[in-house]
């Protein structure tokens, strides 16, 4: 028997899949249709193990579906726009286009390496002008659906990628890219509304019933709905208005106030324009960020404004107005009331600055002439007291109460406000998308007329300037009307969550020139059956997919779409232990090995390495591994059969090389059954054929039942279970040649979906006629056992009964095999022995 040459067979079978166009996808109607997509990678140079996984999680569930007989759609395409290719651009001085194309020559190659079942003829990138025109096409639709608009408000501004972020793209203060600090910078930018869909996003997030929980609920909080009221406060003095509106979702909490806080941005605060103390105070609060998140772990300042507002229901009691850092001028109306007591935002400040703290909420056992606030808020669930008609309430009916009472007052009014804001789409630099939009000398923003799309990004450009390339650009901005009016263009590009927001729809239609998608298509294909991704895009790049078909559908009867993704699953990290030297510098696992004792060391240096905890792969910890040369060593099976093998793919997996050497023996193991199987000619020996067929009906079974429910590594559990039986029945040599070979064929076809390149080479046919074998389900709800039947202790033939058969039934089955009779008719049985369900052993004497 030759040894499986994984290098020969791997090349030979995607070099047939290439040449036959296995995996090319066409629409046709008399076929149920599975769209099949895992999220498109950015081309940053060379595919890792992250996208290893996902990669294959998706080509096993797009191969199964093939099998079932669905018409299956599973692209691939490039996120190729983006900073990081600038940046690369000027280190390497490369134009970001000859990058970028460099970059997905390479991951395409090694993607095809992996024997992915991918529809390459519906390749697509972002970069592309075929595909960036229909983008531009679209902003201008949502342009004049007023869904797209611009204003000048704070932003997130990453000092490190001279460029805005969203809110979304802020984690702990700092930039999601960069990891800097990010600061708070006032300009004009445009805006996606996606406000507007606050509610109905909400809703139909209950309808996404094969969503994960957990993504779920973090676009619920994302969304954050918040119902409240308002409340005006009077204000003592002139000023630029003689009362402030307040949001808040406490008003039980009404009569522990102890001062207003304002934005900066509030109309009140322009009457401290020229103030040097507000000045003074404005450039500090430069230095914070806009999210809520930034604003939270930043340090609470405040500019007392001299001004006081009444207390709505106690004219005695004057409240200090202070324009502090920690209050967003877009949620509710850009005033608070502060309430330390029961807040502990509120209760810093307060202690900062001096305020009262009036507990209004105590625990439900605690006598509240005992109840104090020192240095932490209360800020659980209770009953009020020091409060008015508030007084001997729990907390959920004193809300109701006070909301009836200040509108019955008409102090106020019940509202519900959102936590999302609208998305700022606008980008200080280059690599991207351009925004479709001119401006005329008086400052008017005019769409660009369809028929001058795409607007395409010069080629001829200076990267290594301060701030927007395409700003100091010295002809591309400026251009005319077909009037003949000379205008200048907007030079800030789209955030590239953009261009993410609806590629799965131009994989519906690559090559259609008319738009950026046939409705033909997409009423076949869309929405995505299976979505498989990363959970940290739940809340950007999930939630503005979301968004971006309700903007598509809005006032469109054509487009009835609203919900991208009809299943989600998010798959886990690969991981890695990570290495040190002596220096604290990182190492790669391949400048490591051990010693004699066990111990890892530096190969070249024989020195000691601190070994750190398992994290995700990074290339920042150097604890990364090429896929590339494991392909080479141990093949593209055996790296997908390892990393699906070792854990469920919802959670993170631990890299082994030793695991993936594993795979790869597992895989020799298999080919050489399938020889021993095709070898066997063992025509009459039949005893054990139903117990064959029975075990693998079960297989089929379980295997069928754990892929519906991505329970890959239970799968390959399976496999081997099956492997080892088969095992027995070679050994064993009772199993009829005819039947072993049938039944395997349908192993082979079940392992098909994980080492593809193995069980095609196997099955010797590519996959169009191959069909996903079938189980009895009688056969499983049978409750029937195999007995053997033995004479002396030595197997003379088995017999299948039902569960718990009385032992006279089998005593009298059993005396009419042909085997038995044989040995008994010249014998006398003495007694016999029975072991229920198992074994019949019959003790005889000639």
């Amino acid at each position: 028997m030759e040894r499986y040459n994984i290098k020969i067979v791997e090349k030979k079978w995607q070099s047939i899949w290439s040449q036959k166009k296995s995996n090319s996808a066409i629409l046709d109607k008399t076929k149920k249709k599975f769209y099949c997509l895992e999220m498109f990678p950015y081309p940053s140079g060379k595919i890792h193990m992250g996208h290893v996984r996902n990669y294959t999680i998706g080509d096993v569930l797009a191969r199964y579906k093939k099998l079932l007989g669905f018409n299956v759609l599973h692209p691939m395409g490039w996120d190729s726009f983006g900073l990081p290719a600038e940046n690369a651009a000027k280190e390497n001085n490369l134009h970001p286009k000859d990058w970028t194309k460099k970059n997905i020559e390479t991951m395409k190659k090694q993607l095809k390496l992996l024997g992915l079942s991918l529809d390459w003829d519906r390749e697509i990138s972002t970069c592309d002008p075929e595909y960036y025109k229909h983008q531009q096409e679209f902003f201008i639709e949502l342009f004049k659906k007023n869904l797209v608009y611009k204003k000048d408000t704070y932003v997130n501004w990453d000092p490190a990628e001279q460029t805005v972020l969203a809110n979304e793209q802020v984690i702990d203060g700092k930039g999601w890219r960069s990891g800097i600090a990010v600061e708070r910078k006032k300009l004009s930018q445009w805006f996606f509304n996606i406000k507007k869909f606050s509610q109905n996003l909400l809703d139909e997030l209950e309808k996404l019933e094969n969503w994960p929980e957990k993504v779920k609920l973090m676009q619920k909080n994302w969304i954050g709905k918040s119902l409240g009221c308002e409340i005006n406060f009077q204000i003592n003095k002139k000023s630029a208005s003689d009362k402030v509106k307040i949001f808040t979702t406490r008003p039980d909490t009404i009569f522990g106030a102890s001062f207003l806080a304002l934005s900066i941005d509030h109309p009140i605060a322009k009457d401290f324009e020229n103030n040097s103390y507000f000045k003074s105070f404005k450039s500090k609060c430069s230095k914070t960020g806009t999210t809520e998140e930034a604003l939270a772990n930043a340090e609470k300042i405040g500019f007392d404004t001299g001004l006081f507002a009444k207390h709505p229901f106690d004219n005695k009691t004057m409240l200090p107005i202070y324009i502090a850092n920690f209050v967003l001028m877009d949620y509710g109306t850009g005033a608070v009331f502060g309430c330390p007591a029961h807040d502990q935002r509120d209760l810093d400040f307060a202690n900062k600055y001096k305020l009262k703290v009036n507990p209004v909420v105590r625990p439900k056992n605690i006598d509240p002439s005992k109840f104090i606030i020192k240095d932490k808020a209360f800020t659980e669930d209770g009953i009020l007291f020091n409060s008015d008609f508030l007084n001997d309430l729990p907390v959920s009916q004193a809300i109701e109460k006070a909301i009836e009472t200040i509108t019955k007052n008409k102090i106020g009014e019940k509202k519900i406000t959102f936590r999302l804001k609208d998305w700022g789409v606008s980008r200080q630099r280059y690599w991207g998308c351009p925004i479709p939009i001119v401006y005329k000398k008086n400052g008017e923003a005019v769409a660009v007329e369809k028929q001058d799309l795409p607007i395409l990004l010069p080629d001829d450009v200076k990267l290594n300037v301060n701030g927007n390339p395409l700003d100091s650009h010295s002809t591309w901005k400026f251009t005319k009307l077909a009037s003949g009016e000379k205008v200048v263009r907007e030079t800030d590009t789209l955030d590239t969550f953009v261009d993410s927001s609806w590629y799965f729809l131009r994989f519906c239609s690559p090559e259609y020139k008319k738009y950026g998608y046939k409705i033909e298509d997409l009423k076949y294909w869309m929405p995505v059956d299976q979505y498989i991704g990363g959970v940290e895009h739940a809340i950007l790049h999930l939630l503005y997919s979301r968004f971006f078909m309700r903007a598509l559908a809005f006032n469109n009867e054509n487009f009835n779409f609203t919900e991208p993704f009809e299943s989600l699953f998010t798959q886990g990290m690969v991981c890695h232990e990570t290495y040190k030297n002596e220096n604290n510098k990182w190492l790669y696992p391949d400048e490591i090995e051990k010693d004699s004792t066990g111990n890892f060391i530096i190969k070249k240096t024989k020195k000691k390495v601190i070994v750190g905890p398992s994290e995700s792969m990074s290339k920042s910890k150097k604890n990364t591994v090429d896929p590339e040369e494991i392909i080479n060593i141990y093949g593209a099976d055996s790296i997908r059969w390892f990393i699906l093998s070792d854990s469920p793919p919802e959670r993170d997996v631990q890299w082994s090389q030793e695991g993936v050497s594993a795979a790869h023996k597992f895989i020799q193991k298999l080919w050489k059954l399938n020889y021993e199987i095709s070898k066997e000619k063992n025509l009459n020996m039949k005893d054990n054929d139903l117990k064959l067929e029975r075990d693998v009906n079960k297989t089929i079974y379980n295997v069928t039942k754990n892929l519906d429910n991505f329970q890959y590594n239970v799968v390959i559990a399976n496999i081997h279970e099956i492997y080892n039986i088969f095992n027995q029945h070679i050994i064993n040599k009772k199993t009829s040649a005819a039947v072993l070979k049938k039944e395997w064929e349908k192993i082979v076809i079940l392992l098909l979906p994980f080492v593809p390149h193995l069980a095609h080479e196997l099955l010797e046919t590519n996959n169009k006629n191959l069909h996903w074998p079938e189980y009895d389900e009688k056969i499983l709800e049978e409750k029937n056992c195999i007995i053997v039947i033995q004479i002396n202790g030595r197997k003379r033939g088995v017999l299948e009964m039902p569960m718990n058969t009385k032992e006279e039934t089998i005593i009298e089955k059993s005396k009419e095999i042909d085997n038995v009779i044989k040995y008994i008719e010249n014998s006398t049985i003495i007694k016999s022995i029975y072991i229920t369900n198992k074994i019949l052993n019959f003790i005889t004497k000639q």
